[in-house]
């Protein structure tokens, strides 16, 4: 009969194992590159910043343009394809970007004219919270997103399109804001 090792021996021999398994693994890292002391505190490079596995940066959103009026409104850039939501003391609450038709209204002060909760826009694409506040060419221009949440500008081959498509959840904060009579203040 193999005689019986006693268990303080057992954890005594797993104890020196894992010890000398530490130190193997502790020398082999030691041989490896070390970075140099400095490069600790240096500044991140524009090749670093734009690694994969780098955290995004947060930027700020755009800021409101200077010559969008005062109090309650939306205000519709342009040229920034952007929309902002402004509250009575002149606070942007909310901006998004937005992808319009062909047809865009002229740059000047407007109100909400039309509320309509759904339809089939001139794209053929279903469409949703679409507020009315210009003409031009013959068109309505409108604010709206695709109820399936697709965001692309309007296209419809061969047709001009007036309506300014935003995402689904930007479609349903304009909505609330922007009820009939609401300024709109589009700039260049």
């Amino acid at each position: 009969m193999p005689a019986r090792i006693p268990s303080w021996a057992w954890v005594s021999g797993l104890t020196a194992s894992a010890v000398v398994a530490v130190a193997v693994l502790a020398v082999q890292a030691d041989q490896g590159p070390h970075p140099a002391a400095t490069a600790a505190h240096a500044k991140p490079s524009a090749r670093a910043s734009a690694h994969p596995s780098a955290a995004p940066r947060r930027t700020a959103p755009p800021a409101l343009p200077s010559a969008s009026g005062t109090g309650r409104r939306i205000v519709y850039a342009l040229g920034s394809k952007r929309v902002w939501l402004v509250d009575e003391s002149g606070t942007p609450t909310r901006t998004f970007p937005v992808w319009p038709g062909t047809v865009g209204p002229d740059p000047g002060p407007y109100k909400v004219s039309l509320r309509r909760e759904s339809t089939t826009g001139s794209d053929g694409v279903q469409i949703e919270h679409i507020v009315y506040f210009a003409a031009k060419s013959g068109l309505s221009v409108a604010f709206s997103n695709a109820v399936d949440g697709a965001s692309p500008a309007p296209a419809a081959p061969g047709r001009q399109t007036a309506g300014i498509r935003m995402g689904k959840e930007d479609g349903a904060a304009l909505w609330t804001f922007g009820s009939v009579a609401t300024k709109v203040v589009v700039v260049k």
